[in-house]
């Protein structure tokens, strides 16, 4: 059998692409993956988070799997993009690849401000995130009176907290059989990236991934609080050095590496410094990939001992250019399901252009991603 071809009972079950080093084969067993009967390659998947720009991934997945020639071996993701992740392999545990269309269609719904408020409440946000952006005195004060969100949000609401117990059964996830997952969040004491795993997670692990501290109050896990794991791993990608044996990793970005323009107001110069940020240490880790694969190219690392990590990228910073990054606060349906179609046109025109690269070399140049 090809090393790239799932196994023939898979129904959520397929071999993977040897990953590196080499050496370490026959003492990792593959995990089992995410696939459909159609088949054919298997990827790890890393989701960036970026808020309601998420939605733009929820696109790129459903067009995925609605092709069905890729499975997943594993999924590593930050925010939104753990949330996507999370959502998708519960949603395939529990009914397959209709499944998980089916939980991320009905988890982006019950975020969004449309499904989360009554009629009368969705007129009165929708026609106040209008007057915001058309008025930037108005943002500046609203931002003026809210310093804190311990001051401001004692309760600490949270209507994704909702949204996910709604979408997502923690327990089946936990016992699953399934695809790897990792779940990136930032420790607040230590300044360091904690990787929680699947068979760890539960609502607050997803909730700490997604924790906007100048939104919500830090979440706690066993006594220690943690905001979002953007901040230091967006995605993290080296979880998936040893929980996957496939090299292929395939990149959903959002957040924009490059702007040709030089930010002047408060407003951009905070939103560009926040895209600098959540990219930053993904940056290193393509660096870092790179730098290897070139020691094996040069024979400096030995092929018998390591494979180089082919990385693929659908990239959604050119269909979100027009988005600030402040615009991942905004949650209406209407602003989801334009970021949904946008992340289906960029992932069939991806596998109209790479899938055939897919298990025989990266798609991605990791320099010119980096550089």
């Amino acid at each position: 059998m090809d090393q790239n071809t799932p196994h023939p009972e898979a129904h959520n079950v397929a071999t993977a692409v040897p990953s590196r080093p080499v050496a370490d084969r026959s003492r990792r067993p593959s995990p089992p993956a995410l696939a459909g009967p159609r088949a054919e390659k298997t990827v790890s998947l890393a989701l960036q988070g970026g808020g309601s720009h998420g939605a733009f991934t929820w696109g790129v997945l459903d067009a995925l799997i609605a092709d069905g020639r890729l499975a997943f071996e594993a999924v590593t993701g930050a925010s939104a993009g753990a949330m996507n992740a999370v959502v998708m392999v519960d949603g395939w545990v529990a009914g397959g690849p209709d499944g998980a269309r089916a939980a991320l269609e009905g988890f982006w719904r019950r975020a969004s401000l449309d499904g989360a408020l009554r009629p009368v409440q969705r007129r009165f946000v929708d026609g106040w995130i209008e007057l915001l952006s058309r008025n930037p005195v108005l943002d500046f004060w609203s931002k003026a009176l809210s310093p804190s969100p311990y001051a401001v949000n004692p309760l600490n609401v949270n209507p994704l907290r909702a949204a996910l117990a709604a979408s997502v059964d923690f327990e089946r996830l936990r016992a699953a059989d399934t695809a790897g997952l990792f779940v990136s969040a930032t420790n607040v004491w230590t300044g360091k990236l904690t990787v929680f795993e699947r068979t760890d997670l539960s609502l607050d692990h997803l909730m700490a991934s997604a924790c906007i501290p100048t939104v919500f109050k830090a979440v706690e896990i066993d006594g220690v609080p943690y905001w979002d794991g953007g901040y230091l791993g967006n995605p993290a990608l080296y979880p998936l050095h040893k929980g996957a044996r496939t090299r292929d990793i395939l990149l959903v970005q959002i957040n924009p590496v490059e702007r040709r323009e030089t930010p002047r107001s408060s407003d951009a110069i905070h939103d560009r410094l926040n895209e600098i940020s959540f990219n930053a240490n993904l940056m290193r880790e393509l660096r870092s990939i790179d730098f290897v694969d070139g020691l094996i190219a040069e024979g400096q690392l030995s092929r018998n001992t390591f494979d180089p990590v082919l990385v693929h990228r659908i990239d959604g910073t050119a269909a979100l250019d027009g988005h600030a990054a402040s615009t991942r606060l905004d949650a209406r349906w209407r602003v989801m399901l334009e970021l949904r179609d946008e992340g289906r046109r960029a992932a069939e025109a991806w596998l109209v252009e790479h899938y055939p690269g897919v298990g025989q070399h990266g798609t991605l140049d990791l320099k010119a991603a980096y550089q």
